[in-house]
Order: structure tokens, then sequence, then C-alpha cells
């Protein structure tokens, strides 16, 4: 059976514990939000970029040695454009994530400090 003075002892070591839980998953919310970030800046440029190569041949312009309007071009052109949508979709999902889940972990940060102030 636990006594008083073992809970009291094992207290700060699950402050500790507590605190160095929370401090990585502050890291973890960070690098996932740069993550995040980086995969919205690369998944909009190869939309637009795709989107524009799906574009080009509506103003005429054509290729000797390519034709633009080669219908299985124009399907690889769709799926790789797909995928970068779907990667998009990836990409500012996770950030929101992350954008709530840090706005979560200020609030819960504040209630912390509140509680250390009652208890000081």
């Amino acid at each position: 059976m636990n006594t008083m003075s073992e809970e009291a002892e094992k207290g700060p070591g699950i402050l500790d514990a507590y605190q160095e839980l929370v401090h990585r998953i502050e890291q973890g919310v960070r690098r996932m939000r740069a993550l995040a970030a980086l995969t919205v800046a690369v998944a909009a440029l190869l939309s637009v970029a795709y989107l524009l190569q799906l574009v080009l041949p509506l103003t005429g312009t054509t290729s000797e040695t390519v034709s633009l309007t080669d219908p299985s071009l124009i399907a690889a052109e769709v799926l790789v454009l797909a995928l970068a949508m779907l990667w998009l979709y990836v990409g500012v999902s996770d950030f929101r994530f992350t954008s709530r889940m840090r706005g979560e972990i200020a609030v819960a940060r504040g209630k912390e400090r509140r509680l250390q102030e009652k208890v000081a």
C-alpha cells in the first residue's frame, strides 16, 4: 500500500515526465507544421504546373515532336494533377490539424500556469 510520503516522492517525477511529454508534443507539432507548409507549397506548385499543361493546348500551342492534344498525354497529366491535388489536400489538412493542436497546447499551458499559481 502506498503511503502519502511515497506519493509525495513520485510527484516531482511525474511532473517532470509530464513536462517532457508536452515539450516533445510541441516539438512534433512544429515539425509537422513545417512539413505541412512545405507540402502545401510543393503541391500547389505542381498543381499549377500541371493545370497549365492541360490549358496550354487550348491556346493553340502545339509542338512538332509531342502533340499536346494526345489523349494518353492528357490522361497522364490528369492523373498527375489528381495526385498533386490529393497531396495538396493532405498538406492543408495536416496544416489545419497542427494549427488546432498548437492552439489547444497553448490553452493547456495557460491552465497549467493558472494551476501552478494556485498551488504556489
